[in-house]
């Protein structure tokens, strides 16, 4: 059996938010970004299988154990006129890294967006993170250097919504 079919990937399901969120801290604590984790159980759970659900989870697992999440949503690109998945978030457990799931999600990724006629697949990564920069551009991706990610923080977005600035 070769390291990539010995994985499964599944959607999650919603009796998987505790694990989602688990899969999410892991992650948090591998970046050195714990202390900013907000998500609960209710918040994941209202994302993913709400009656708006705004993104999707799969869930890697081998032999039955859980060894990975991916976690993404739908964007839209009016240069493309189609729409794009942006992948917010892979994680692999360190037992299980080195073993081909990160690319069985990219591959599960690409063949959704090619069924889902989406125009591109995206992400980021953090610039330290030389290992996954290395795996990125084997799977074929190029860095948008020319590109500068901005974010607006809830207070943002409430300061900004009630008409002021800074």
């Amino acid at each position: 059996m070769s390291d990539e079919t010995r994985f499964t990937i599944r959607p999650a399901r919603a009796e998987d938010v505790p694990l989602v969120l688990q899969f999410i801290r892991e992650l948090a604590e591998y970046e050195k970004l714990l202390n900013e984790v907000q998500a609960t159980e209710a918040s994941l759970h209202e994302s993913l299988f709400g009656p708006r659900p705004v993104a999707e989870a799969l869930i890697g697992e081998e032999a039955g154990q859980p060894a990975g999440f991916a976690l993404f949503f739908h964007n839209f690109s009016t240069f493309v006129g189609r729409p794009g998945i942006y992948i917010e978030d892979v994680f692999v457990r360190p037992p299980f890294r080195g073993r081909g799931l990160g690319k069985s999600f990219f591959l599960h990724l690409a063949a959704l967006a090619r069924d889902r006629d989406c125009g591109r697949i995206e992400w980021a990564v953090l610039d330290w993170n030389e290992p996954a920069i290395e795996f990125y551009r084997r799977l074929g991706a190029r860095p948008m250097d020319e590109w500068r990610i901005f974010r607006l923080d809830r207070a943002s977005i409430a300061r900004l919504a009630a008409g002021g600035s800074e």
